[in-house]
């Protein structure tokens, strides 16, 4: 690409000498030390957030430093979690967004939290330091299957509030418990794979294999639901149908066989399978031929639009509660699709989307001197939020994988 050295330059000093304004101190309902996203997220650990930025860290500095702050974040969750595993999806000093402090807000702690522990633990060679909470990471996660788990295997949203991906249209302003995410259950999957190998290195090998067979229940569960052999996609479902009454006249000559149904709305999401490693050899090759190389829906000239160009809701504004996901790149979605590309080799595309995204982000750095939350795919313009640092801070990641492909 032409300028990669110089936007390299320019994203990695910037990178390196901003990063450790998202380090905060313990204060109030936040008895350890933690990160923040930055911007007008100033004071807040949010949950995927956090973890997301804590794998870009790693690359930046002082990892001995890092250390306190990113098991901070960790600790922090797990000590403002009910008996019942309801954890908070944000937590400021005085307040916290879901979890027990904040009732009205349905959602809890989107399924990453053992993915960031491990990411951790492993990182650092340290798990015992971990032991104490591991009780209370379970609850979290048997509180998705109370209360969000589906007949048909897949988990669901209560309802649209603070999903991560605010407006995706599959969830937003759709009726409570109707959404079978791709996004939440790919992250789910994740989730319960880490939990499993934490339950590994922390000797309890029966609760190992317990999870390990809930990840492949729910990988089945996704490939069948979620895959749309016509599209070659994977979507989200609908799951808001009546139920089968075999007493009603009308149905039994031939009731309802299918417990789902398929939203063919094209969400940058679609892609995550790939990065988790769900997706089968044959379906990402219709992903990355039919979807990903789409310059009419997903390919912009600066990553992976987060809704198609093709659907009717398609549209790039600035936006807050919610943040706008109806068609702005996002650097969370380029990394997890570049991502996805690396693990089923398609290195060309890969190569293809980190010269992107690395454009993207210099250009940015050299107009603006910071990063934005979310851009336009079409000029690369930010669009909202400047100072915002988070997981746009794995652009460094991705520098450093071109590098050596």
């Amino acid at each position: 690409m032409e300028k990669f050295n110089y936007y390299k330059e320019l994203i990695t000093e910037y990178a390196k000498s901003n990063f450790e304004k998202l380090f905060r101190e313990p204060d109030g309902l936040l008895k350890h030390k933690f990160i923040v996203p930055g911007s007008k997220y100033s004071s807040d650990l949010w949950d995927w957030d956090s973890w997301l930025t804590n794998i870009a860290m790693r690359k930046l500095g002082d990892n001995d430093k890092l250390f306190e702050y990113e098991k901070g974040c960790i600790l922090n969750f797990l000590e403002n979690t009910t008996d019942e595993g309801q954890m908070p999806i944000c937590i400021k000093p005085e307040s916290t967004l879901g979890g027990p402090l904040d009732p009205g807000n349905k959602n809890i702690h989107k399924p990453c939290l053992c993915q960031h522990a491990l990411f951790i633990c492993e990182e650092n060679n340290s798990f015992e330091w971990l032991k104490d909470g591991f009780s209370v990471m379970e609850k979290f996660i048997s509180y998705y299957y109370k209360n969000c788990l589906h007949e048909s295997g897949l988990f669901f949203w209560l309802d649209d509030g603070a999903i991560g991906v605010d407006n995706d249209p599959c969830t937003f302003y759709r009726p409570e418990k109707s959404s079978g995410s791709i996004y939440l259950n790919t992250l789910m999957y994740k989730e319960l794979i880490s939990i499993a190998t934490i339950a590994e290195k922390l000797g309890f090998s029966d609760k190992k294999e317990m999870y390990i067979k809930k990840a492949e229940e729910l990988k089945n569960a996704i490939r069948e639901h979620m895959w749309d052999e016509r599209n070659g996609f994977y979507y989200s479902v609908d799951l808001n149908l009546y139920p089968v009454n075999p007493e009603d006249g009308r149905h039994s000559g031939c009731p309802r066989h299918w417990s789902t149904l398929i939203q063919r709305i094209d969400v940058w999401t679609g892609f995550m399978p790939m990065w988790a490693g769900i997706a089968t050899k044959e379906e990402a090759k219709r992903i990355v031929e039919e979807n990903y190389k789409n310059e009419r829906t997903f390919n912009s000239p600066y990553g992976v639009r987060s809704l198609s160009k093709l659907e009717k809701m398609y549209r790039v504004v600035k936006s807050g509660n919610p943040s706008c996901w109806l068609g702005p790149i996002w650097g969370i979605a380029n990394y997890m699709v570049f991502e996805g590309l690396l693990n089923y080799g398609y290195i060309e595309e890969a190569k293809e989307l980190g010269y992107k995204t690395v454009k993207l982000f210099g250009q940015d750095v050299e107009k603006s001197g910071q990063f934005h939350e979310y851009y336009d795919g079409d000029t690369g313009e930010g669009v909202h939020n400047i100072g915002f640092q988070s997981w746009n801070l794995l652009v460094v990641n991705m520098i450093e994988k071109l590098e050596n492909l």
